[in-house]
């Protein structure tokens, strides 16, 4: 059992709780660089399809994790982050190294606009409104043809840096590492948000609009940072998907993959960043699961690969019931549970945990 003793306020808002977590990740860091060297080729790019999902989770774990406002609709900042990168490199000449933040930004800039007016929706209102930001980008992608190349799609150029080339197929160990620095920038930006007086004005706007409002947060004006900063991370997380892909059009970023990363967070744990990992980690590997269980099982039953339309969807769907019924707080809920249990063994108690049935009745003034 491990007592934090904290003698100075700067002990609640520090990276880590105590020395010993801190070595851990840094044990976890080494294990990730040692990665490309202990892996085959298949291996490090399903470990960099992992890392680029884990972004876009985190992306929008800002937004409903940590502001509480529900969204399907991010498949079109993933868009927006891809066809802005690509775009400005094919047709303006600019590098990756400059396209690519810009890339990030646009979609920042495009999901604050767009939030603007629906600082007013709630709930199932939202997760609509964003659903038809969705389907409007994929109509728009198809429509504006002569910029966006239609239902062709296009092709982005490989990436380079000062004269070091990153290319999924002929170097995986060099883009692996550019996205895992990517990710790393990502989770120190989010990490260190949460500590700041805006991480505390999305928390209080996720608990309550009405008691953060009463401590003087403007609600609508947190929303829409919330949706520009949401949005920023996942279209840098688009801009990655789209070179990692090779090729992208409009079925790329369809209503499927919005509802895949929601499914995501949830699954992993709403609210923290290993939940965005976790989430990104079963969203990533899981197909290839169900792809090698279903051959396995082809040749065990002595014929060919059993093809079953729709198995990945009834699987994402079934492994969600589950974790709605039995563990709403996700893998990461299950796994600090498991933690806090050897921490105070043996005055652990089963109820620590319970779910709040109640609700507060400021929200029922909404």
């Amino acid at each position: 059992m491990r007592t934090v003793f904290k003698t100075s306020y700067d002990a609640d808002i520090n990276l880590f709780r105590h020395r010993v977590q801190a070595g851990w990740y840094v044990l976890l860091l080494v294990v990730a660089l040692a990665l490309p060297f202990l892996l085959g080729t298949f291996a490090i790019g399903e470990m960099t399809n992992l890392l680029i999902w884990a972004i876009a989770c985190m992306g929008l774990m800002v937004l409903v994790g940590q502001t509480g406002q529900a969204s399907l609709g991010h498949a079109a900042f993933l868009a927006v982050g891809c066809y802005a990168n690509a775009l400005l490199q094919l047709n303006l000449g600019l590098p990756f190294i400059i396209a690519f933040p810009l890339a990030g930004l646009i979609a920042g800039v495009a999901g604050a606009l767009i939030a603007m007016p629906m600082t007013k929706l709630h709930g199932i209102y939202l997760a609509i409104g964003t659903l038809a930001i969705s389907i409007l980008t994929d109509d728009f992608i198809v429509l504006a043809e002569p910029l966006t190349n239609g239902v062709n799609g296009l092709m982005p150029p490989s990436i380079e840096i000062f004269g070091v080339s990153f290319d999924r197929y002929g170097m995986p160990g060099r883009l692996y590492y550019l996205v895992l620095a990517v990710a790393l920038a990502v989770i120190y930006l989010y990490r260190n948000m949460q500590r700041t007086p805006l991480g505390r004005s999305f928390a209080a706007v996720r608990d309550s609009e009405v008691s953060a409002q009463a401590m003087g947060v403007n609600v609508a004006r947190t929303k829409a940072t919330a949706f520009g900063i949401s949005a920023g991370i996942t279209g840098l997380a688009g801009a990655l998907m789209g070179h990692f892909a090779g090729i992208f059009n409009n079925e790329t970023f369809n209503i499927i993959i919005s509802i895949q990363l929601l499914l995501a967070i949830v699954i992993g744990g709403l609210g923290s960043i290993h939940g965005a990992f976790f989430g990104a980690a079963v969203v990533a590997l899981l197909p290839q699961g169900i792809s090698i269980t279903r051959d396995f099982l082809g040749q065990f039953v002595g014929g060919g690969s059993i093809a079953i339309p729709g198995l990945e969807s009834a699987v994402f769907g079934l492994i969600l019931i589950l974790f709605i019924l039995f563990e709403p707080m996700g893998i990461y809920g299950r796994w600090l549970k498991i933690r806090t249990y050897f921490e105070l063994f043996p005055f652990y108690r089963r109820d620590m945990f319970r779910r709040q049935k109640s609700y507060l009745k400021t929200e029922r003034m909404r």
